[in-house]
């Protein structure tokens, strides 16, 4: 395959602690391909962040993605990010996984997780720590 059969899109996940996401866009952003989340995959309501509905999704969504002739995505994961939890969800590694196993290749991996800049005042608990 030369250079120019290729086709590169971006896969944006969002991986928090409740569910998993993704859209798959061009690379301009501005057209959505394909997207699912972890409640396409599984039935229970706890199982949506699992790895294995992020598995599942990602496997969809990349057969939708090779019939519309992507051959490469940059994935882009984030997590919840400002004043909650920096690290994403246990969803993000394994769409990542799945997506390298179903064939598609995998450009750059990019955490975009929101960073505040000393933004709101981050919540306290009961004992103030």
């Amino acid at each position: 395959m030369s250079q120019n059969d290729e086709k590169w899109g971006i896969a944006h996940v969002h991986a928090s602690f409740n569910n998993t996401v993704m859209t798959v866009t061009d690379l301009t952003g501005a057209e959505t391909i394909a997207k699912s989340s972890g409640g396409t995959a599984v039935k229970q309501n706890r199982d949506e962040a699992s790895p294995y509905a992020a598995m599942q999704m990602a496997e969809s969504v990349a057969e939708e993605v090779k019939s519309a002739g992507i051959t490469g995505l940059h994935v882009h994961v984030r997590g919840p990010g400002g004043n909650l939890q920096k690290s994403p969800g246990p969803g993000a590694q394994a769409t990542i996984r799945a997506l390298a196993r179903s064939g598609i290749e995998i450009g750059r991996i990019e955490d975009v997780t929101p960073i505040p800049h000393d933004g709101s005042r981050a919540p306290k608990g009961k004992g103030g720590y």
